[in-house]
Order: structure tokens, then sequence, then C-alpha cells
């Protein structure tokens, strides 16, 4: 069977998907004693259209990059059925939106994969496709055009067109930094001079321990600053052991100094890990050296520490996070009550859920909302409320699916940054459900960041689309290389 007649097959799932949740939700809002034909039409109707939009990508897939990865795009179909279905509990209205956005990105995939048949042109671009990236994250502040939304500066609205700039900046940064480790990568590892004798070995153990245990006796710092000191010093002895060129890690101090300042000026730590965690996974896929990522992964920790104790904003994050049920907080605007109805609706869901539209999402006859934002940034809570966390579970794996195909397209590609353009974007995908999943169960404090590909939003769903033809294009180029080669003289 052909890749991409196991592509056409992946697509029948997402039908079923499409028809089973909008019929699971006409059935709760039908009036008693209604007929059926109705919904049967219904669900047909959302079904077909769904599915025809979907071979239509497929058949394109198949005329451009015949030679793709055969799961990403039935993968992320499936998410975006999903997501239609449940926004169309939440809000019918959005979900008419949210297919039209869908719309939307698939024609910014069509004209990604047609405009750019070979990704190694981005390479030409590295510095032009970083300066637009920082110039995204800036928008969100500037007057007139900037929005303000829970303390977070995170959307742009010009004229009657609101969008998160952010969603664009990752793929533009990771674009950037996959390029520049292309090049630098090997030099960031290199020693400059020969080895290290025994003595000065033996130094650059003993020293660092030394000067933790007199930092920690000096300042009385507490477990967690203890712990945070060690893993730096350790790391930047194992560092400085081998003496590298100190001028190659002017990135890692600028990627360092832009997530603080997402966390400073645009106030979102989601965006500040999600991009910051992207760069450490390509750090490590470019050296292959641990010490580098404890190095940075200590910084950016160190760093939202002391933003957490001076900046206002980000403090009522933490202590959000850590307090939700503080009455105090509850009725406080722009306090925990959101993250504690969230937490409520978890629980409510139990194992198996309550099933399609029969949570409770706002006060009967008054309008009033209990759960606030949910076709954004508790879209994960009303899913576990509705199919429990058995079937928010199967979204995860789903997902998960997904990051895998992806590093398996970087562990197929044949070049250094078809390599690190793969995993850099399957890493900021990833740690992008990680932020928005941990933040509605409590694992890490609640931000504005979108569930990918099911959440409501624009932006969002668009600049994934792009992010799926990128590396669908990788795949294509990989798979093709590997298949000339292996038809090739041995």
């Amino acid at each position: 069977m052909s890749a991409r007649t196991r592509e056409l097959l992946g697509l029948v799932p997402v039908a079923l998907v499409v028809s089973a949740g909008f019929a699971a939700v006409l059935v709760s809002r039908a009036p008693a004693g209604s007929g059926v034909d109705d919904i049967k039409a219904g669900t047909l109707t959302y079904g077909l259209a769904f599915l025809g939009l979907c071979v239509f990508a497929h058949l394109f897939i198949r005329a451009r990059v015949p030679d793709a990865d055969p799961y990403l795009f039935p993968l992320a179909a499936t998410l975006a059925a999903f997501g239609l279905v449940v926004i169309y509990r939440i809000d019918p209205e959005l979900a008419r939106e949210q297919a039209q956005w869908f719309v939307i990105g698939l024609l910014f995939f069509v004209a990604t994969v047609v405009f750019l048949a070979d990704h190694s042109v981005l390479e030409r671009y590295r510095y032009t496709i970083a300066a637009a990236g920082i110039a995204l994250l800036l928008m969100p502040r500037l007057p007139l055009i900037g929005t303000q939304e829970n303390g977070a500066f995170l959307a742009v609205k010009i004229g009657p067109v609101q969008f998160q700039p952010a969603e664009f900046a990752k793929i533009a940064i990771v674009i950037f930094l996959a390029s520049y480790l292309r090049d630098t990568g090997d030099v960031l590892v290199r020693a400059r001079s020969t080895p290290l004798g025994g003595i000065q070995q033996a130094l650059f153990i003993v020293v660092p321990a030394a000067l933790v245990v007199l930092v920690v006796v000096a300042l009385g710092l507490g477990p967690a600053e203890v712990v945070l000191l060690a893993v730096f010093v350790a790391s930047v002895a194992a560092v400085l052991r081998e003496r590298p060129s100190l001028k190659h890690f002017g990135p890692l101090l600028l990627v360092w100094g832009l997530a603080m300042f997402m966390l400073l000026f645009i106030r979102d730590l989601g965006s500040s890990l999600m991009f910051f965690g992207g760069f450490l996974a390509l750090l490590y896929i470019a050296t292959a050296r641990l010490s580098l990522v404890g190095i940075g992964a200590t910084m950016f920790l160190g760093g939202a520490t002391y933003l957490a104790g001076t900046v206002g904003h980000v403090q009522d994050r933490i202590d959000v996070w850590q307090t939700p049920f503080d009455p105090k907080l509850l009725e406080q605007t722009g306090g925990s009550y959101q993250i504690a109805q969230g937490l409520f609706a978890q629980a409510d869901g139990g194992m198996f859920g309550q099933g399609f539209g029969q949570a409770l999402l706002q006060i009967p006859g008054t309008g009033t909302k209990i759960l606030p934002a949910a076709h954004t940034d508790l879209i994960y809570a009303v899913i576990v409320d509705e199919v429990g966390l058995f079937g928010a579970t199967g979204l995860i794996l789903v997902y998960l699916l997904f990051a895998a195909r992806g590093f398996k397209t970087a562990l197929v590609a044949g070049d250094g940054f078809s390599k690190l353009l793969a995993a850099g974007l399957t890493a900021v995908f990833a740690l992008q459900v990680f932020v928005i999943v941990g933040g509605v169960t409590k694992v890490i404090p609640l931000t504005g960041v979108t569930l990918p590909f099911v959440s409501y939003g624009g932006s969002s769903i668009v600049a994934n689309m792009v992010l799926l033809a990128l590396l669908l294009i990788v795949s294509d180029h990989a798979r093709r290389d590997r298949q000339r080669l292996q038809g090739g003289l041995v």
C-alpha cells in the first residue's frame, strides 16, 4: 500500500469524528419529540463538507509532495475535526467562524507548498526572518494596535481583524535557529586547545563545588535555589572545561534575553517557555551537550523567579497557580476564578465524561458563564468534562503521534538544516500543547497559549497549517532522497 493511499484511509476516521461528534451535540440539543431526519441531514452535511476539504488537501499533497509523511496530515485533520465539534458544542457561531479559518488555513498551506518548493531557500534569509519574528513579538506592545487581555499583551487588532503574532513568530524563530545552529553547532562544542591535565580537571570539580557551598551558606538559599545553582555551576564548569570559543554563545544569551523580554514586557510566561524550550531542544540536537541545556534552563528559571518577585503581573500569575481556591483570589478581578472553574469542570467529567453537550458551561436562564474562555484557554477543561479523562488521554495520544512523526521526519532528513528545522517545529508544537494542558491542569501557571488545531482562533490554525506544510516539505525531500540512495549502486 502506497503512502498516499494510507493517508487517504487515515481521513476516514476524521469524517467519522465529525459526523459522530455533531450527531451527539445535535441529539443533546434537539427538543423532545423532534424528528431524526434533521439530525441525520445535519451530521451528514458537516461530515461530507469537512471530508471534502480534507480530500482536496490530500489530492494536493499527492500532486505536490507525493513522498511526504502519510500520517501527519490525517493526525492534524483529526485534531481540527475534534476541535470543530467541541467549539460547535460551545457556540455554533464560533464553529462557523472556525470552519472559515480552517479553509483559510488550507489556502496558506497550499501557498506554502507551492511557493516554497525547496525549504533550503530559507537559509539565505535567516536574519531577515529573525528580524520579522522579533518584530511580530513586539507588535502587541505597540500603541493603537496592541491589545491586553488578562494582563498579558498577546493580540494585535487592526480594524476588524485580530490575531496573535506569537503564533507566526514561533515559526520564524525556529527557522533562524535551525539555520544558525546548523553552521555553529559544532563550533560550540569544539575545544580550542589541548585537553586539560589531571590537576586542572580536578580543579574544575572542586572549585565549583566549593563555590556552591559558600553561596548557599552566605545567602541561606532554599532547596529549589540550591538545586538551580548547583545545576547552573556544574553546567558552566562542564562547558568551560573544554574551553570553547565563547563568542558563539551570543545566540544563547540573545534568546534568553528575548524570553526575559517577553516575560517583562509582553507578560506571557507560556510564550516565553515555548520559545526558550524550543531553543534548548534545538541546541541539544545540534550539540548533543546536556551541559548547554542545563545552563539555558537554569538561566530561564532563575530569570523567571527573579521577575516573579519584581513584576506584579508575573507574581499574580504565580499566586493564582499556587492557591487557586483562595477566597480573595477567587473574587479578585483577573484572579483565580478561571483556573478554579477549570479544575472543577475536569473533576466533574470523571473517567468517561458526561457526553457532548452535557457539561454545564453557563447558568440556565441567565446566560452567565460558569467557565470563562471555554472556547480558547479552557477548551481542554471542556473536553475532559464531556469525554472524561479517557477521551482527553486519547486526544493527548494524537498529539504524541503527531510529535513522533515530526521527529521521525527529522531523523530521516539528510542535511543538518532539515533535521533541525523539523525537530524545532515539532518541539515548539509539543511544548505549546504542554503549556496549555499543563496550565489547565495546574502543573504550571495558566497562560493564553492556544491548544493547536483544537482551540478557537484564526491565527492559531493558520500558523499551524503553515507549520504542517513545512514539515511535509521537509519530509518529502528527505524520503525522496532516501529512496534515491536505496535505489542506487551499493
